[in-house]
């Protein structure tokens, strides 16, 4: 029996998952009874299964989201969690139950993960929350930081964990909630992950709340920062890309949700001339292919541009900086400082027959998947003194 062929590089890492939403997998790919589908009615499909979850099946779905990364190349996941309570609202008698069962569930498959704990309140500028969205909300920001100090106290020994604060977007917090939550997550150095124009009704609705565009609203508030993640980041401006870019901050980019929803597609380009830092994301899990978000970055920007290359970093190839982004800025979003162990790839494999050794990352990033993973290889853990 011969030994294959292996090559191995830095582990990948998704910056943006919602892993309950696995269990929706096919589940909205059919237009509605009245011939309508977009991104609000596949929101109404989420919102059933949401409160339908039990912390049986939040477990059980959030271990098959995970082996399935894993089995991707994925070391690293940021879990944007926003299912807290009982669907009524009430708080469960341990109120972190959900929070601690994905973040298990993450540690029994073999990931590292960042819980980036959602505070959720309203359903939009002066209106209450719906009665599907009661179990993901809370009353005031008190109660959101409770549960953080919780979770950081419960995890602050372990490697594989780390705990950030999420407000959803501009349109499920209040602008009055921004600041403290920014404040305290910059106090404690936390990863601080939102939402960020995805739509564009959203877009609206932020300029009649407050007369202005999300990113700038955020710059306004003091909430930009090095350790902020603009997750989607699909409508804005040149001049929001340069905002971001001015703190360091990240966008991250879930291709392949947002095709699926047809949330449009951003301008790349004006990211990376900002100096923004790009990450990547699953998000819904409509799919699990972090080799597909990763060239997203560039495929997607062509489509978008008519063109082809569309862009040269300095001292590496686009592969090799698009691998970067999907790996090392990845977990450095998610609080991370490495990529937490390799990924170890056939070069045997079907795909990568006839290419050249000098060409076979490029190969790789643009022509690859999860059928080249041969395992992940952790990080070999520190002896304790």
């Amino acid at each position: 029996m011969t030994t294959p062929l292996l090559l191995t590089f830095p582990a990948l890492a998704t910056a943006h998952s919602h892993a309950f939403q696995r269990g929706m997998r096919g589940g909205a790919q059919r237009r509605g009874l009245r011939g309508e589908d977009d991104f609000w009615t596949w929101r109404g499909t989420m919102y059933q299964l949401a409160n339908a979850l039990t912390p049986e099946s939040i477990a059980r779905i959030s271990r098959v989201a995970f082996r399935e990364l894993r089995l991707s190349g994925v070391r690293t996941v940021g879990e944007f969690h926003y299912v807290h309570h009982q669907p009524d609202g009430t708080p469960y008698a341990q109120r972190t139950l959900l929070s601690d069962t994905v973040i298990e569930a993450a540690k029994a498959e073999g990931l590292r993960i960042a819980l980036l704990r959602v505070a959720y309140h309203r359903a939009g500028a002066g209106k209450p929350a719906e009665p599907f969205q009661a179990r993901f909300c809370d009353p005031s920001v008190d109660a959101v930081l409770s549960d953080v100090d919780a979770l950081r106290a419960k995890y602050k020994n372990d490697p594989d964990v780390r705990v950030g604060l999420a407000p959803h977007s501009v349109r499920a917090v209040p602008p009055s909630w921004l600041g403290p939550l920014a404040e305290y997550a910059r106090r404690h150095r936390l990863p601080f992950h939102m939402h960020v124009a995805e739509q564009t009704r959203e877009i609206d609705e932020c300029v009649a709340e407050t007369g202005r565009r999300p990113i700038e609203l955020l710059d306004h508030l003091g909430v930009l920062s090095p350790e902020f993640v603009a997750v989607h980041a699909t409508h804005l401006t040149d001049t929001e890309a340069k905002l971001l870019g001015a703190q360091r901050s990240f966008a991250c980019i879930c291709a392949t949700t947002e095709r699926d929803l047809g949330d449009g597609l951003p301008s790349i380009s004006a990211l990376r001339a900002a100096q923004v830092r790009l990450c990547t994301g699953v998000d819904s899990h409509v799919m699990t292919d972090p080799f597909e978000d990763m060239r997203s970055l560039e495929t997607l920007e062509r489509l978008r541009t008519q063109s082809r290359v569309t862009f040269s970093p300095d001292g590496v190839s686009p592969a090799e900086q698009l691998w970067r982004e999907a790996s090392l800025e990845g977990a450095a979003a998610c609080g991370f400082p490495d990529p937490g162990g390799d990924v170890v790839l056939r070069r045997d494999h079907p795909s990568l027959e006839l290419v050249s050794d000098e060409h076979v990352l490029d190969a790789i990033v643009f022509g690859g998947g999860p059928a080249l993973v041969e395992r992940l290889e952790p990080a070999p853990r520190a002896a304790t003194p």
